[in-house]
């Protein structure tokens, strides 16, 4: 008995010692269960999952803090890109530093594409802000999805003209009913094909629609160019870029993916992406509209 006792003594001063450790912001370990007596057991759990709370969040924190520079960083540079082109060439101008009218001309049209770029990376940065914070409506409608892709594909006619690209549509029969806001979803589908033009080197671009459980799944697939296994997990990431060598073109703002898959996640849905030496697969996954519920 004054064994146990003592031992009990022992524990308590312990657990006191380790609460106090993490009042004062030391919480290096966890307390090893077995070293104390039975009747104490609760308790250690209960403050190891306290301790563990505390370093998650500080990890959080340190995460948080990391991705907040890294984004200020990658703005900064963004921005600063187009806009010392758009200074440049406009200085230029001011100083009378040009041949001809011609040179003149090249130089305005130089300045005016580098301020769309600016201009589309402003509003990417405005719209992914929004949606990664919750703060804007999504309008949802119940949409056929084939039907919306369907209509996302013919505007998109010119674009592969030019770019000596066949697209191969293959669409499940039946609709595939979803409640989502189409021009959210508009959004999400024209970024997928644009990544599928500007980086794809095959001849086609396929488009496939279906159903597999309870998700409507759109596959947008190009050939060619893959994407490094190493960089798959961070192609969502903001302003993450794919080696330069797959870009075929530049302009893009580097926050395309980061927003379509917010879209895709506000809407309840999965995005991901495969990639081998043949193909490169967007796989979006959308609850198909449960009948019942309506």
């Amino acid at each position: 008995f004054i064994f146990r006792l003592l031992k009990a003594i022992a524990d308590y001063d312990k657990i006191e010692e380790k609460l106090k450790e993490m009042y004062e912001g030391n919480n290096n370990d966890t307390l090893e269960r077995k070293e104390f007596l039975p009747e104490f057991y609760q308790s250690v759990d209960y403050i190891n999952d306290i301790s563990n709370g505390f370093e998650r969040s500080i990890q959080d924190r340190i995460k948080s803090e990391r991705l907040k520079t890294e984004l200020i960083t990658n703005v900064s540079h963004d921005l600063r890109t187009p806009l010392t082109s758009i200074k440049g060439y406009l200085g230029l101008i001011n100083e009378d530093k040009y041949r001809d009218e011609v040179q003149l001309r090249y130089y305005v049209d130089i300045a005016y594409q580098k301020s769309k770029e600016l201009e589309v990376l402003i509003n990417d940065l405005f719209e992914l802000t929004k949606v990664q914070n919750n703060s804007i409506t999504l309008d949802k409608i119940e949409i056929d999805l084939v039907e919306l892709l369907n209509q996302i594909i013919f505007q998109f006619g010119y674009q592969f003209q030019s770019e000596k690209i066949k697209e191969r549509s293959f669409f499940s029969e039946d609709k595939l009913i979803i409640c989502a806001d189409p021009n959210k979803l508009v959004r999400v589908f024209q970024n997928l094909i644009n990544n599928g033009i500007k980086y794809g080197t095959g001849e086609f671009l396929d488009i496939y629609a279906y159903k597999k459980g309870s998700y409507a799944v759109v596959d947008v697939v190009s050939y060619g160019n893959p994407i490094p296994s190493v960089e798959l997990p961070y192609i969502f990431d903001k302003f993450y870029r794919v080696e330069k060598s797959r870009n075929k073109n530049d302009g893009g703002s580097g926050l395309g993916l980061a927003i379509t898959k917010s879209i895709v996640t506000l809407h309840g849905g999965i995005i991901n992406a495969q990639s081998d030496g043949e193909k490169t697969i967007f796989k979006v996954m959308l609850p198909l509209l449960d009948k019942k519920i309506k």
